[in-house]
């Protein structure tokens, strides 16, 4: 059995894999979601790292998941672990040295125009659902922003780039560009928006297994 370690994205929380995580389970593994401490201004990536290992305990086969901003933790997770797999789905890659509040630019992403918050996220998912994931939202005060990335390179784990078709985000075609650039890998793809654990729970959970 292998555990996933799935990390939230900015703003979110563990409720966001609510679905996804009974998913995993019923194909025989485990998961942690922890809530990281996003709310805590003196928090970093250091206790981000610390409140999924915290999670995890002593497990010793992990998976390391993480959606969006959660890119940025992920990895640092993956490398403490020494986990078997690490996956950045929708994923914020982050470069050595590089604040995350400098990825925007250093990769040239765009903002979506013209799109509302629930038209950027949550398209495809049934509208309560999306109201209720905005009403697990938090606010984000911590203090990684301006962290520089501290891996001098990414971990020596297997790796895999999951990008969502229907994700007005992060758009598949500059998904596919970063992955490139980063990691010099071709992502795999899934149907679903940017929130694809909400929208497709069993397909992702399927995929995610598939790697093991």
């Amino acid at each position: 059995m292998t555990t996933f370690a799935l990390i939230h994205g900015g703003g979110g929380s563990g409720w966001d894999f609510h679905l996804l995580g009974p998913e995993l389970v019923a194909r025989g593994h485990g998961f942690v979601a922890p809530d990281l401490p996003i709310t805590d201004s003196s928090a970093g990536l250091d206790s981000f790292v610390d409140t999924v290992l915290d999670a995890l305990e002593d497990t010793s086969d992990v998976a390391v998941v993480g959606h969006s901003y959660g890119g940025f933790t992920a990895p640092l997770v993956a490398a403490k672990v020494r986990a078997r797999l690490l996956v950045y789905l929708a994923g914020m890659i982050p470069a050595p040295g590089e604040p995350p509040g400098q990825w925007w630019g250093n990769t040239g992403f765009s903002s979506p125009a013209g799109l509302s918050e629930a038209e950027q996220f949550f398209n495809g998912v049934p509208a309560s659902l999306a109201e209720e994931c905005q009403a697990h939202g938090r606010e984000q005060v911590s203090k990684e922003w301006d962290e520089p990335w501290p891996l001098p390179a990414h971990p020596d784990v297997p790796t895999r780039v999951v990008l969502c078709r229907d994700d007005r985000f992060f758009v598949p075609d500059f998904q596919r560009r970063v992955a490139r650039e980063r990691l010099g890998v071709e992502p795999d793809e899934i149907d679903g928006p940017h929130c694809v654990p909400l929208s497709h729970p069993a397909a992702l959970a399927e995929r995610l297994v598939s790697y093991l």
